[in-house]
């Protein structure tokens, strides 16, 4: 990690932390007892991005063809676009609904100058604009190992010359094949700032998972492992770097008998849940305790969290409780106040989880898909969900028990009917995700995991049977299927985006 906001200091987070679960996601107006959002991008830093001006000087020589195309000839054409630059950037990030930095953008006319570019150490990524120069200086920038995204102008100006020859000449190496290792086709963007800023969504989601630290009380799992590949956490930490910290379950009940005797502990949780019981939208159809202890819970979940300076909590052998405790609604508690918390500590599906809540800004749905109707509808539930779904506002639910032991406190959050969502399907293997688009119409209240959506999938039936991999999904409201796919094109991951035919 780079930069000054690469790494927390353990006075920062503790100040963060020092809220309780309850205060950072349920500060309550005395009159309606509505809660307002936290930040869902807590623990994340600031996407640093390095832009660099590449352009050649050109003299006049009779009778002879002395520039290429381009509408950059002189230092002082460079110096102009340049001041360009800076200005649009800084539109670019007033726009922007996710933390990013830019840092002087530099001119670089040939592969020694790139070499002098000292700041590059303190970017996650490189913005080329590729107005001029040649080859040599284009692959010297990529070949620094970081991200790299190349804009050309073709009906802004001035004109770039790579965005004529990029194409054939660096990415395809005068072949009919890309010959690139480090970017593809799509790291180009011609004129379309739009198209910029959603790339550097997907990136600031994967600076935000890499090496993300994550505690699995219990240890880390998966829910399958097929045989012939390394583990679930094992891929996990091969492609994600993920730093799984693993906190015994007989620690866990240690910490949850101590918090019972502690009059102090126990009087905070049921003040907490006395208040989150209060909202208009919440129904309780579960014994109060539950939702008492499930507080308590994630008082002491939030207490591991800030003790290992992690964002991010998995739950192992939780069907069996701990020490009476179902942490369906603790999860639920901890997601919407901006953390990242995952049952079945399901190294398959965490990854996407943690990515996906950053690119959107939002909690996701870790949840169970079923088998599509013939019409495209496809049942995805869990006993644990997030209410601020939207990032916004937290939507009505019920509190009710844990489906299958019929025990403790679970949510059944009522998801918006029409609400657009992005459904991310993890494979066992990390080859190749697959995911789509589809629209919420339904919310039915089946013998199943207690949060059920229906969703109307927009993408081929067939093609969805025949794609899905691995067990559970990732949902977010919203779609975010490119920067999806973009993310997974910088860690060696295909993505199958089943909204777009691959025919």
């Amino acid at each position: 990690m780079r930069g000054d906001d690469a790494k927390m200091s353990r006075r920062k987070f503790l100040a963060v932390g020092s809220l309780t679960i309850a205060s950072s996601a349920l500060k309550f107006s005395a009159e309606k007892a509505l809660p307002t959002p936290p930040d869902f991008r807590l623990g994340g830093r600031s996407l640093v991005v390095k832009p660099v001006l590449t352009y050649g000087v050109y003299r006049r020589v009779e009778a002879t063809s002395w520039r290429p195309w381009g509408g950059i000839e002189t230092e002082a054409d460079a110096d102009k676009e340049l001041s360009h630059i800076r200005t649009e950037l800084q539109r670019l990030r007033a726009k922007a609904d996710f933390p990013v930095r830019f840092l002087e953008p530099s001119k670089v006319s040939n592969p020694v100058q790139v070499a002098t570019l000292t700041d590059l150490d303190k970017a996650d990524a490189i913005l080329v604009y590729a107005a001029g120069a040649w080859i040599d200086t284009l692959q010297a920038l990529v070949d620094r190992g970081l991200p790299t995204i190349f804009f050309v102008r073709f009906r802004t100006e001035p004109y770039y010359l790579w965005h004529e020859i990029i194409h054939a000449r660096f990415l395809r190496s005068h072949t009919d094949r890309l010959m690139q290792k480090r970017v593809s086709y799509g790291d180009v963007v011609v004129d379309d700032y739009g198209e910029l800023l959603w790339r550097l969504r997907s990136l600031y989601g994967l600076i935000n998972v890499l090496g993300r630290r994550i505690i699995a009380v219990g240890g880390p799992g998966g829910w399958a492992h097929p045989p012939g590949i390394p583990s679930p956490p094992e891929l996990a930490k091969e492609k994600w770097k993920l730093d799984i910290v693993t906190f015994p379950i007989q620690e866990l009940v240690k910490m949850i008998e101590s918090a019972r005797r502690d009059i102090k502990q126990v009087e905070r949780a049921r003040k907490e849940a006395e208040r989150y019981l209060q909202q208009r939208e919440i129904t309780l159809q579960t014994r109060k305790e539950f939702v008492i202890e499930a507080f308590l819970l994630a008082n002491i979940f939030r207490e591991l969290m800030r003790r290992y300076e992690a964002y991010a909590i998995t739950t192992n052998g939780c069907m069996g409780s701990y020490a009476g405790i179902m942490p369906c609604l603790t999860l639920t508690l901890i997601n919407d106040a901006g953390y990242m918390a995952y049952c079945e500590s399901d190294f398959v599906n965490i990854p996407a989880g943690i990515l996906l809540h950053f690119i959107a800004g939002k909690p996701t749905f870790f949840c169970n898909p079923t088998f599509p109707t013939q019409d495209g509808v496809i049942l995805f539930a869990h006993c644990t969900a997030p209410r601020f779904m939207d990032g916004k506002r937290g939507e009505p639910a019920k509190l009710v028990t844990h489906f299958e032991s019929d025990h403790g406190a679970a949510i059944k959050v009522e998801m918006r009917k029409g609400q657009i969502v992005t459904v991310v399907n993890p494979d066992f293997e990390a080859r190749e995700w697959c995911g789509f688009v589809g629209e919420i119409v339904g919310t039915p209240f089946l013998p199943v995991c207690r949060s059920q959506i229906e969703v109307k999938v927009k993408a081929n039936v067939k093609e969805v049977i025949l794609a899905m991999r691995g067990f559970h999904c990732t949902i977010a409201y919203g779609d975010y299927r490119k920067e999806v796919g973009y993310a997974l094109s910088k860690v060696g991951i295909g993505w199958w985006d089943l909204s777009e035919s691959r025919s």
